[in-house]
């Protein structure tokens, strides 16, 4: 298996660029379970994979200005309807193949747990510090976490103190290193992480339900069929439920 940045999955959309590997582009937050998943694939003889891992949003873009993708995995129906709108999808692909569960994270990992509703003081849990979320506009961790706040009450004293970043995962850096003291993610991201606590779990109302659809892009080859099949048969279903994900059947 080989893992690229976004960037450097994108040199292989340049004129002449050779594809090899089953190029599949991946929310973030499947970083770790899906490198098991492929591992697991290509032991079995499966023809090599390449992910290339970042907000849901950047990869529906990239796809559309180009980029060589054979597969695509969304973090929400959304980005996955734009890349269908723009004509890109191999019809009857798509499927629906996880759900998630939004959490409030801390950068302690032993701190005490609270109860998420519109009772939480969060500015003062906050203190001087940030709240960690994806980008609220466009990346789906933050588009759920603020959807979620808003429906709580909560959003309008929290904004002014979210600090944004390019994914969920690099939100989640951010709690772990200790730049900021709470963070909104997934329950997998948080599995992945031994340095920060899962403290709260949003109420699955507060925001619409988690959901990773994957399709197959215009022009995908055998082994892209055969790896999509893949990620939906048992053997990466319980690698994907091991790890917290809520398993489509």
């Amino acid at each position: 298996m080989h893992v690229k940045p976004l960037l450097a999955a994108l040199a292989l959309a340049l004129p002449g660029a050779a594809r090899a590997d089953i190029l599949t582009f991946a929310a973030a937050s499947l970083g770790g379970p899906l490198d098991r998943v492929v591992a697991a694939w290509e032991a079995q003889g499966g023809e090599a994979v390449t992910v290339s891992y970042a907000g849901s949003s950047a990869l529906a873009r990239q796809i559309a200005a180009g980029a060589p993708a054979e597969l695509f995995i969304s973090a929400n129906p959304d980005w996955m309807d734009a890349v269908a709108e723009e004509g890109l999808l191999v019809d009857e692909s798509r499927r629906d193949l996880l759900g998630n569960t939004l959490v409030l994270i801390a950068a302690d990992a032993q701190a005490a747990p609270v109860e998420i509703g519109p009772d939480l003081d969060l500015g003062a849990m906050l203190g001087s510090g940030r709240l960690a979320m994806a980008l609220v506009d466009a990346v789906p961790a933050g588009q759920y976490g603020r959807a979620a706040l808003r429906h709580l009450g909560l959003w309008d004293a929290v904004a002014p103190h979210v600090a944004q970043a390019e994914n969920v995962r690099a939100a989640l850096a951010l709690v772990a290193s200790g730049a900021a003291p709470l963070g909104i993610g997934y329950a997998t991201d948080a599995a992945e992480e031994p340095r920060v606590g899962v403290i709260g779990t949003f109420p699955k109302n507060s925001h619409a339900p988690i959901r990773y659809p994957a399709a197959l892009i215009d022009g995908a080859s055998e082994g892209a069929v055969d790896f999509l099949d893949f990620l939906s048969g048992p053997e990466a279903t319980a690698i994907f439920a091991e790890a917290g994900f809520e398993v489509s059947r």
